[in-house]
């Protein structure tokens, strides 16, 4: 479940060059305080998933709400006897 959270989030992220196209900055713009930068586009990826980790772990610690998952669709099983 916490991987998919991750998962889920990290696809919100947005990314833009900055420093005269020197670095990379990306965000998550529904989560505060979740964003990085880096030299390149795969080292901020890395940078924002690490700290959206950071971010999850914190409020997760301190019982802070989370924004809520997309509504999966339930998949029904049937048990034979």
């Amino acid at each position: 479940m916490i991987l998919e959270y991750l998962l889920e989030q990290i696809q919100k992220a947005q990314y833009e060059l900055i420093d005269k196209g020197k670095r990379y900055y990306g965000e998550i713009p529904n989560l505060r305080g979740v964003w990085a930068t880096g030299k390149s586009l795969e080292e901020c990826r890395a940078n924002l998933l690490e700290t959206l980790e950071g971010w999850l772990t914190i409020r997760l610690k301190k019982n802070l709400a989370l924004p809520k998952l997309k509504t999966r669709e339930r998949k029904k099983i049937a048990v034979y006897v």
